[in-house]
């Protein structure tokens, strides 16, 4: 069905669009919320929130965050590349990467804010209801967010009976999955409820290389709840949870790339095939490369005219040769790799609440607190691919043979101390990588991955912090037309640590060889030395947050059903960073066990501030004045409309360190959003239907997307706009049958924009050169400044590559329309500004000849409108259908067959809406049957999920031009089956 075609459905079915409704078994049973912070029928809330009881989470088989977004409308979620993930409400989700991020959707658990919490990796259990608010928030929950919340409310023990559940469940994968609960009432006053569940099983994915399954499950995770009742007026709650995972879960499904056979690019940007990057476009590759090699040396000659030819050869390779990845297959199967590393993960979570509630009569007093802290630390194979084996290289043999003594005492003492490092047991033995740690000395340190007979590539991802909150407001209930809530909350946030180390035995090689070019060129001065550190991280020693926000919310009733609410909040946001993104920076003696303090010593993080700074440290804060209006008029008892006008923030922040090649600002903006909404719930036929419908318009300010520039992901903003419908139902025509329908719609579009896409920096034109640097890895552009000059511009690369640096001319690059080369975008720029003398005096000759060429700017690329183009990961429509029929037997048992269908329309991965960025279409179903036994005491299961087993693919990570600008892609599970049985009483 087309957009417009739905559209026009949903409209004429509903009138309007969708506020969400509870997913119960009983259509008759009203769904208790607490989304405007009072206990309220669903109905009675005059905002689209969609409520899921225990029981319906359990039915529908939604055991998970990506379980979740398929029962809801104008909602998507998706796993991202750095042990995160991003939940997506109407088109605003978290495109905005780095440390100093907020998230665009609330996560709360109890109605905490949480900030950072692993807990989109764990699976429900023991929930009383989950709670899910459309549209900006801030005057009632929390930190502000400006697509939604997701409110977790957990069960809390019951003071008047005991209690206890308990199931088990087996599947497919050999998934074993078992959860309880224990609920003991401590006489009339208090009692205490824990609860918990533990899953293991094998991996979803079949790697061919080593004959094993990856990204398995070993997780489990605990919940104790005290509920204290000291007075007929007083509840007080204090809840622990702690979570383990130690598996090898996978932090990315499957890596995608059309190969681009020049390595100019890596990955052709107008195709996502099973094809394996282009080794020689990545850093690892252009550090340790004969050019590279014999660039450095150069200069060398004026000591022993034969000493370049002899340092040229010890270069792992050549970037015009074949590339380590020449012979590696990428199988067809999403659920296939062929990788020469596992992946391990490791994250733990622990947090405390308390909440007290007391009832003063005409006003109620809620304080919430909560104090946590949590972990993560994985690795994976970066290029998920096997290389060749190294067998005859002729740079390890010369490496070998110089730490042997062949070029003579001198070069001995330099090489030999790396080539012990590198290939202890000579060059037919394995290669060694270096650990991914803090240390920064790698294996000329002692600290050793491992070793192996060909290049092993890996990355490391981990984080650890704490956050504590605070929170009180003050509801009243008043008599008479007016009543109001006041509240305020602190929250205070660090990160101690947050690193992402990429590592490769390409990088170690270079930093130990490009250690000894150093070490020679000292002339005695240093002792044999490496360049520290031998791999890249990006990282963040500390980052902290303070933020606090005042809100408040007034009621009036004009009349018994008429109702107005106005709301207003202050918000304000302090953040500090201290960061830095070192590789291959330092000359660091071989041998040195901690690195750390010589690179600090040695490395500027700070381009800008004077004199030498080990990090970069930058304070920025936000604030911004928010609110709410909303008039809702329940004409009826069973029929509500509405309609609301809400301002929501969402605080800038810092870009994560990076060595600058351009100028890029250090900080990003605040998001804020006015959000136009309008609104219908109505309950029919004698509770028998519920019918509820929302539409919606926002205008968005300084929208914060993300994209690579220099191995860092950088954040810019722009402006967009978004409208939609949404319509959910749920229909009962007698109480055996249950039927649920939601369906909604979307259109989203960026504001005047122009920025560039790394797949091409080109931007479309025939006349740029895309040049791969040499000295970093990067891409940039040479642009003539007379738009058609494609032949100057070609022949200014030429003339400074076979004149400067000895590199080959420029070639045509797979699917761009231009031309592309090796090169240094350094000494280009030098070239074009006049100034390649300054490069190397003698040189100084070639500028005439540069400049009859025409004028030409060095950039990273060249910008190509985003105007008019869909938001990421904004689904186009979306529509989900429940069925559900319950036999009850005269001996007390029942019997409950369900089924479940939801389809999720196109959508982009990319603000650049390329057709590689392309998310198609996905249907999933699922369906199951149960028997249970008299007044529920017991309940046997089957299940199956996923039915077609559709490998949807639920977002995309492109890396940057440094890795070769290959696509890591993400999806949801696999078909799974099982069975289950469980008791209650």
């Amino acid at each position: 069905m087309k957009k417009f075609e739905l559209l026009i459905a949903t409209s004429l079915a509903a009138g309007f669009v969708t506020p969400a409704m509870a997913q119960d078994n009983n259509a008759n049973a009203p769904i208790i919320v607490t989304a405007q912070r009072q206990a309220q029928t669903l109905q009675e809330v005059p905002i689209a929130v969609s409520a899921f009881t225990a029981e319906a989470l359990e039915r529908q088989q939604i055991e998970n965050a990506s379980d979740l977004q398929l029962s809801l409308p104008n909602v998507s979620f998706t796993k991202t590349n750095f042990t995160s993930s991003s939940f997506t409400i109407r088109g605003v989700g978290d495109l905005c990467v780095g440390t100093s991020c907020d998230s665009a959707t609330g996560i709360h658990l109890n109605d905490q804010p949480l900030l950072g919490s692993r807990l989109f990796e764990q699976e429900y259990y023991d929930l009383e209801r989950i709670e899910v608010l459309r549209g900006p928030q801030g005057t009632l929950f929390g930190r502000n967010a400006t697509s939604g919340v997701v409110n977790f409310i957990t069960a809390r023990p019951d003071l008047s009976e005991f209690a206890a559940r308990g199931s088990f469940e087996y599947g497919n994968f050999d998934s074993m999955r078992a959860e309880g609960m224990v609920n003991v009432p401590i006489g009339d006053w208090a009692g205490i409820r824990i609860a918990g569940y533990y899953l293991n099983r094998d991996g979803y994915t079949y790697n061919e290389y080593n004959d094993t399954d990856v990204d398995g499950r070993d997780q489990y995770s605990i919940r104790g709840s005290l509920r204290l009742e000291p007075g007929p007026d007083t509840t007080i709650d204090i809840i622990g949870t702690y979570f383990e995972e130690d598996d090898n879960r996978s932090r990315i499904q499957k890596q995608l790339c059309a190969r681009d056979d020049t390595g100019v690019l890596g990955c052709r940007p107008d195709a996502l095939a099973n094809e394996v990057v282009n080794g020689n476009s990545t850093l690892a590759a252009v550090l340790s490369s004969n050019e590279l090699f014999a660039i450095q040396s150069a200069p060398f000659a004026a000591v022993d005219p034969g000493l370049p030819a002899t340092l040229t050869a010890l270069g792992l390779t050549s970037i015009y040769g074949t590339d380590q990845y020449a012979n590696a297959t990428n199988p067809s199967d999403l659920r296939r790799i062929r990788a020469d590393f596992d992946p391990t993960y490791y994250a733990e979570e622990w947090l405390i609440q308390g909440r007290l509630e007391h009832d003063f009569g005409p006003v109620a007093l809620t304080l919430i607190g909560g104090y946590g802290e949590s972990e993560v630390d994985s690795r994976t194979d970066y290029n998920l691919s096997a290389a060749d084996p190294f067998g005859v290289n002729t740079g390890l043999f010369t490496l070998a043979a110089l730490a042997g003594g062949a070029g003579g005492p001198a070069l001995q003492a330099v090489f030999a101390p790396v080539a012990a490092a590198l290939i202890p047991n000579g060059p037919t033995g394995n290669a060694c990588v270096s650990e991914a740690s803090l240390a920064y000395s790698g294996i000329y340190g002692g600290n050793v991955y491992g070793c192996a007979p060909q290049s092993i590539e890996y990355d490391r991802s981990s984080i650890s912090g704490r956050q504590y909150s605070v929170e009180a407001h003050i509801d009243s209930d008043l008599d008479g037309p007016f009543n109001f809530l006041l509240g305020a909350i602190y929250v205070n946030t660090r990160t101690y640590q947050n690193d992402y180390f990429v590592n490769a035995f390409g990088l170690d090689y270079a930093a130990g060889v490009l250690g000894g070019f150093t070490t020679l060129g000292a002339a005695g001065a240093l002792p044999p030395s490496f360049l520290g550190p031998p791999f890249f991280n990006s990282e963040t020693d500390s980052f902290t947050l303070e933020s606090y926000g005042l809100f408040g919310e007034v009621y009036f009733d004009i009349t018994d059903n008429l109702r107005l609410t106005g709301g207003i909040r202050y918000s304000n946001d302090d953040k500090y960073v201290r960061s830095r993104s070192p590789i291959l920076a330092v000359p660091v003696p071989i041998g040195t066990t901690d690195a750390n303090p010589t690179i600090s010593a040695g490395f500027d993080a700070d381009g800008v501030t004077a004199g030498q700074q080990a990090y970069r440290e930058f304070n920025a804060s936000f604030d911004e004045v928010t609110g709410r209006i909303v008039l809702d008029w329940q004409w009826s008892p069973n029929n509500l409309v509405y309609a609301s006008w809400s301002r929501g923030y969402k605080s800038g922040g810092i870009n994560p360190p990076f060595d600058p090649i351009f100028s890029v600002p250090a900080t990003f903006n605040p998001e804020i959003i006015n959000a136009f909404e309008v609104g219908s719930k109505n309950t029919l036929a004698n509770g028998a239907v519920q019918i509820n419908a929302t539409a919606f318009m926002y205008d968005y300010q300084d929208l914060q997307l993300s994209r690579i520039l220099n191995r860092t992901s950088f954040n810019d903003n722009t402006d967009a706009t978004v409208w939609g419908l949404e319509l959910e139902a749920i229909i009962s025509p007698d109480p055996a049958w249950l039927f649920n329908i939601s369906a909604s719609t979307l259109s989203t579009s960026i504001g005047n924009t122009q920025l560039v896409d790394t797949r091409d920096p080109s931007g479309g034109r025939s006349d740029t050169v895309i040049i791969k640097d040499l000295s970093n890895g990067a891409n940039c552009a040479v642009i003539p400044q007379a738009v058609g000059n494609a032949a100057g511009a070609n022949a200014f690369v030429n003339a400074i590559n076979a004149n400067a640096l000895g590199l080959q001319p420029t070639v045509p690059v797979p699917g761009t329309n231009t031309t592309g080369a090796y090169s240094i975008c350094s000494i280009l720029q030098a070239g074009a500004a006049g100034q390649i003398a300054a490069v190397n005096p003698a040189l100084a000759a070639l500028q005439p000849l540069l400049d009859s060429f025409g004028a030409f700017s060095i950039a990273d690329g060249v910008p190509v409108d985003l105007s008019g183009n869909e938001l990421p990961l904004a689904p186009d429509y979306k529509i989900t259908v429940g069925g559900q029929y319950t036999a009850d037997f005269d001996n007390g048992m029942s019997l409950v067959l369900r089924a479940d269908y939801s389809l999720t329309g196109q959508q982009y991965a990319r603000s650049f809406n390329r057709a590689v960025d392309r998310i198609e279409t996905f249907g999933i179903a699922n369906a199951q049957v149960q028997l249970n036994g008299a007044d529920d005491r017991w309940f046997v299961r089957a299940f199956i999920q996923n039915i077609f087993d559709n490998d949807a693919i639920t977002g995309h990570y492109l890396t940057d031009p440094s890795s070769g600008l290959f696509t890591n892609v993400f999806t949801l599970e696999p078909r799974r089956y099982g069975l289950a049985a469980g008791f209650r009483f």
